[in-house]
């Protein structure tokens, strides 16, 4: 490291910090039980939380835990750029796809990021993965889905490529209308 590195670094600091956010993971010395990870993490499994097929944990109050230690460590404008569930999905027999358990996930992680701002961060953006299923880049699935739009296609590449709104579709839709206010 020189000094023209320290400089350089000095001078070109970023207008805001961006991270992706879908869940935390505990360390510890002591023996345990079980282990969960996901996408590339791993980690000894909190009793204290809900875990996704997947072995994904909820956990939005982790969520305002780093925003605000990240915000009081840089005093940067934060933006979410990845944050959502990835879960299985039923085609009901009418065609509707019915999906809590996401509306859920995002809706205490979209409370969390308003507590996060009223005590003082300065929050600017939240975008969620994806909002129409994809292949999961973490495991290679169609079936783990993430999105509002339901994709007709499997593990293996067939379907009809149709498209159906999920009942999130719609909350999220309320969601964005209100900038948030909306939760119900």
């Amino acid at each position: 490291m020189t000094e023209q590195d320290l400089k350089d670094l000095k001078e070109g600091c970023v207008d805001m910090y961006t991270f992706s956010y879908y869940m935390s993971t505990i360390v510890t010395t002591h023996e345990v039980d079980e282990m969960v990870g996901g996408n590339f993490s791993a980690g000894a499994k909190n009793p204290y939380l809900e875990y996704s097929d997947w072995g994904w944990a909820t956990d939005a109050l982790g969520l305002k835990y780093y925003l605000e230690m990240i915000y009081d460590r840089y005093e940067k404008p934060i933006m979410v750029v990845e944050n959502g569930l990835g879960a299985l999905d039923k085609v009901e027999e009418d065609g509707s796809i019915h999906d809590p358990y996401r509306v859920d996930y995002l809706r205490k992680h979209i409370e969390e990021m308003g507590e996060a701002i009223e005590n003082g961060v300065d929050l600017i953006g939240h975008t969620t993965w994806g909002c129409i299923d994809l292949v999961s880049a973490g495991t290679g699935e169609m079936r783990k889905r993430y999105g509002f739009i339901y994709v007709d296609m499997d593990d293996e590449g067939k379907g009809t490529m149709a498209r159906s709104r999920k009942d999130s579709f719609y909350w999220y839709k309320k969601v964005i209308e209100s900038n948030g206010e909306n939760l119900d």
